[in-house]
């Protein structure tokens, strides 16, 4: 059975229409492909702000929150977006990070981190850091509550975020109340057996793409020297993490990383819930947002990050 025959039918359809992007050949092409704005939301208000990243120069953040808020301080999240560390924006996530505000009741901050393979291992971490502790130093202006504090990403933001609760346990601070690292890329190794099985082009993320984004971003680091807040799989000590969710496609290269990663969470004491789901490729939701299975797996995320403000 090929990769096509193994998706559920609402999503084929859409990933089909999806153009093919293939590392690094086709990384220059597709990062001119625009991504213009797209909130809607008249209950969130979005700003475009500039601060210090994580090597002292400018950087983008969008912050989104309620249009009508209360005196009652409020849950903040970072959102760090996906692009295999190689490609993406902020701007492509602005609906969701709507719903984050809407459902979550919560404040998101999302940065424009910086990219490899111009900018290798640690930018990324490093900016998204800077933005973390951008937002909880500055908690007084927007009202944010310091207990409740999370993280999130999808794909390489997902690894993203792993990385940053290593880094806020280690660093002593900012203090993280919840992780939520989807479908995340953690293991820069390829060995498990959903990094190798899936080699279709038609994937969104596959073996050849995900091994070319690695190299890229990990630079000129040997791989004996590669560092836990690199490639979070190389964490032996997960203790001391916040709460976490997570989830993947079962069609997903992720998908044994992810479960390793559950695995090894809860043997460390944290607690965690995991979805995996059927038939469905790396960042289904966001290829097919209309497909039942699709909003279930949304509606599931958000849900987990609503309740963890409520605990």
């Amino acid at each position: 059975m090929n990769f096509l025959d193994k998706v559920l039918d609402e999503l084929r359809e859409p990933l089909k229409l999806l153009p093919i992007v293939k590392l690094p050949e086709d990384l220059q092409t597709a990062r001119q492909t625009p991504i213009p704005p797209d909130g809607q939301s008249e209950t969130v208000r979005i700003t475009n702000r500039y601060i210090s990243g994580g090597d002292g120069q400018e950087m983008l953040i969008k912050i989104y929150e309620p249009i009508h808020k209360d005196n009652k301080p409020l849950p903040a999240v970072l959102w760090s977006h996906g692009g295999g560390y190689v490609l993406g924006h902020p701007n492509s996530d602005d609906r969701l990070c709507e719903s984050f505000v809407e459902k979550g009741k919560c404040i998101v901050v999302s940065a424009d981190y910086r990219l490899a393979p111009e900018h290798p291992y640690p930018a990324a971490v490093e900016d998204c850091y800077s933005a973390l502790k951008w937002m909880t130093d500055n908690y007084k202006i927007f009202n944010i509550d310091l207990k409740r504090v999370a993280i999130t990403g999808g794909s390489a933001g997902g690894g993203i975020t792993a990385s940053l609760a290593l880094l806020a346990r280690d660093r002593g601070g900012p203090n993280i109340c919840f992780q939520m690292p989807l479908y995340p890329m953690i293991d820069n190794r390829n060995i498990t057996s959903s990094s190798q099985e899936i080699t279709d082009n038609h994937a969104v993320w596959f073996k050849s793409n995900n091994i070319a984004a690695w190299k890229m971003y990990l630079g000129e680091i040997e791989n004996e020297d590669i560092p836990q807040y690199a490639a979070p799989t190389r964490a032996d000590n997960l203790e001391g993490l916040p709460p976490t969710y997570t989830c993947v496609g079962q069609l997903d290269p992720f998908r044994d990383e992810t479960i390793d990663y559950v695995a090894r969470l809860a043997r460390a004491g944290v607690e965690v819930e995991f979805k995996l789901y059927p038939g469905c490729f790396h960042a289904f939701e966001h290829i097919a947002p209309d497909a039942e299975i699709s909003k279930q797996a949304k509606e599931e995320y958000i849900k987990a990050l609503a309740k963890a403000f409520q605990t």
